[in-house]
């Protein structure tokens, strides 16, 4: 029997495609917060099949991803898709990754409860490392929903 670890917090994208790697940028990040036990975090890289086995060992998944999805870049949704098909449109760097991983994990025994936290960008990417301001300035609002989750699922508890 496996043994199931809380959540894990993932941060998919394309470092070389600017605003494209805003899930890792945002990972990276968190990196430097102290998290609770149980927390795990992730550069997901591309995304891929490969991340399969790693994220059915969690009841809990934060993914983080860019999307281009029509809206304002900088736009920031929470989501909770149960179905791939519920998935906003990726880049196209990693369009099928996000949607061949849940395919996966749902053939699977165990599907962790998803969060995404989709951060809109330019249906065009463009080479390079950097963000845009419009994604580079919502990058606190994503971290704190993020603690948001992590707070429901591990609650702080104050004695009088």
């Amino acid at each position: 029997m496996q043994i199931m670890k809380n959540i894990l917090i993932l941060g998919i994208g394309n470092l070389v495609l600017n605003d494209a790697a805003v899930g890792q940028h945002i990972v990276h990040i968190l990196r430097s917060f102290v998290m609770p036990e149980g927390v795990d975090i992730l550069d997901g890289g591309a995304g891929g099949k490969s991340l399969v086995t790693t994220l059915c060992q969690y009841n809990r998944l934060i993914l983080v991803d860019s999307a281009t999805d029509n809206f304002p870049a900088g736009t920031v949704r929470r989501l909770s898709p149960r179905f791939p098909q519920d998935y906003p449109l990726q880049l196209t760097t990693h369009q099928q990754g996000v949607r061949d991983i849940i395919d996966a994990i749902q053939e699977r025994d165990h599907m962790p409860q998803v969060d995404m936290l989709a951060i809109s960008v330019n249906a065009q990417p463009t080479l390079g490392m950097q963000l845009s301001p419009e994604v580079r300035k919502v990058i606190p609002q994503v971290v704190q929903l993020i603690l948001e989750i992590i707070d429901d699922n591990h609650p702080v508890y104050h004695f009088c």
